[in-house]
């Protein structure tokens, strides 16, 4: 009998972790409270305690590409960019392909999550579960907590005087499902993320007047990219990781500013964050600057005040009669069912090694998978840190000392504050944590010896996307069809879209992209050599 694990939610990262267990000859239990697998992605038309909750009409800032479990893409014809409806259609298959639907127990509740009395010499948990009102009790081996981190909203009524003798709504994002009441209605949007984004410009066709405040600003992103390519696809490769993290800051720092820029000067639209150098995470909204630009869709700075009908702004403006305010302003990080001081190890912050880890317990049997934010997709980033963590509970891998997570954490934390600035976020750079994680069990991909064994593959790898397909390309976890879906990741990218075929289809050119790439530096080095 392999060892048990207790594994809380079944959207993508429960199911990865569900997949990675069996993997390793562990026997998992998923418990899920709701009656389906797909966590956030499950729409419901009201939002329901303890779930996260998604409005009708988002789709994926992720591409298709960048966004499968590695071993298993996505059908040619299913769009780039999903709506949540489609990509649920997904999970389901995925559960299915994969049998992985015969180990969760559905409309189960995780009420607590204990360490047992042997903690100390055998790392075991007590779980205690509720179904139809009836409480069960059992000890597993090892917890895995997959219940994500857009269920608890954030809503900061303290930080605004006067909201308590405010008359109209208001109400967080999360309750927000479509824009049909909002009709007619002035609207105010308190925060500028990706929620914000899409339920303001998606109420501007419908409302009377729509304002965003922004306390800082943020990049905005569209989702179509250079030449009409997703964003991520062009964006999110090894080369342009690898020269963020030679360039000099300062040559960095100016070539991230460009690019964020090139679309539309956000200083011209009240966008320009207030930090630009910062790697926050952008905004992905293709219509934005045009609401804009129509003026159905206004910016302003942080709100000073209330009062019964108005907002006050910063900079001493005001709306006036205003109907309803949206605060789109996340989500606190809370696990109910345990401990807090488990994750919160230190200063009330959450406080894990590589994001999955908690240092200070005495044995290395919870991982949280998840939790790490980037600029990278959900799904393979958690398909990675379940790989590990199974590795580690099957003691296959092993963690480093407890004064070693530490220093690591605090080494890490300087460099968030450096690339993302302060934020209650845990953001790291995709690349460079993935590669990370996968060295961690063998999976690296080795790209100085693709270039001797394998050279079309190579220049993929390292120039084209860095696509979930690469962490199962060699070591421990394999999947033999990696090769060749690198290889042809762009024929179904470009699938979809092509539905009136007029030529031969177009793909990135790499010698192209390392020539345009390269050009600002060398020419910094030529004037260098003239001057000096």
């Amino acid at each position: 009998m392999g060892k048990r694990v207790a594994i809380v939610g079944a959207g993508v990262s429960g199911l990865a972790s569900i997949r990675c267990c069996l993997e390793e000859g562990l026997e998992p239990t998923c418990f899920e409270r709701s009656n389906d697998v797909g966590g956030l992605w499950k729409f419901s038309d009201r939002a329901e305690e303890g779930r996260a909750s998604i409005y009708q009409s988002v789709f994926t800032n992720s591409s298709k590409e960048m966004m499968c479990f590695p071993d298993f893409p996505y059908p040619d014809d299913y769009p780039n960019y999903m709506h949540h409806s489609k990509l649920q259609e997904y999970i389901r298959i995925f559960a299915q392909k994969k049998n992985l639907l015969k180990y969760i127990q559905f409309e189960t509740l995780v009420s607590s999550i204990k360490k047992c009395p042997s903690f100390l010499v055998t790392g075991q948990w007590e779980v205690v579960s509720e179904k139809d009102g009836k409480q069960e009790s059992a000890i597993f081996d090892a917890v895995m907590i997959c219940s994500g981190h857009h269920v608890y909203p954030n809503l900061p009524t303290d930080s605004f005087p006067g909201l308590q003798q405010f008359q109209g709504q208001y109400l967080h994002s999360r309750d927000y499902k479509d824009p049909e009441a909002f009709r007619g209605k002035r609207v105010l949007v308190i925060g500028l993320g990706n929620s914000g984004s899409d339920i303001a410009v998606e109420l501007s066709r419908l409302a009377t007047q729509v304002i965003i405040s922004s306390r800082s600003g943020s990049w905005v992103m569209s989702r179509v990219w250079n030449d009409g390519y997703p964003w991520d696809m062009v964006y999110v490769t090894r080369f342009a990781s690898f020269l963020q993290n030679t360039l000099p800051s300062f040559v960095s720092d100016w070539l991230y500013v460009k690019k964020m820029n090139a679309w539309f000067k956000h200083e011209n639209y009240g966008l320009m964050p207030l930090n630009g150098p910062l790697r926050k995470e952008p905004v992905f909204n293709d219509e934005l600057p045009s609401r804009i630009l129509c003026g159905t869709v206004s910016i302003k700075p942080s709100v000073k005040e209330f009062t019964e009908t108005s907002a006050v702004f910063e900079d001493g403006t005001m709306f006036e009669a205003i109907d309803s305010i949206i605060f789109a302003t996340g989500y606190d990080y809370a696990y109910p069912f345990l401990d807090d001081s488990i994750i919160k190890s230190r200063n009330s912050e959450v406080t894990l090694f590589k994001g999955i880890f908690p240092p200070l317990i005495e044995k290395p049997t919870l991982a949280v998978i998840g939790l790490v934010q980037s600029l990278g997709a959900a799904i393979p980033t958690a398909d990675l840190q379940a790989r590990w963590a199974a590795k580690v509970f099957a003691n296959s891998c092993t963690l480093p000392t407890t004064s070693e997570m530490m220093d690591d954490i605090d080494e890490k934390m300087g460099k968030k504050l450096k690339w993302f600035g302060q934020s209650q976020t845990l953001q790291t750079d995709y690349i460079t944590y993935m590669d990370e994680l996968s060295s961690f069990i063998g999976a690296k991909p080795n790209i100085p010896w693709l270039f001797l064994t394998d050279p079309q593959l190579a220049l993929e790898v390292f120039f084209g996307p860095c696509s979930p397909y690469q962490f199962r390309l060699m070591g421990p976890g394999k999947w033999d069809g990696a090769r060749n879906a690198i290889l042809t990741q762009w024929d179904r990218t470009v699938k979809p879209t092509r539905t009136r075929a007029v030529s031969e289809a177009q793909r990135p050119q790499h010698f192209y992209t390392l020539l345009k790439m390269l050009s600002f530096p060398v020419l910094l080095l030529v004037i260098w050599l003239t001057f000096y």
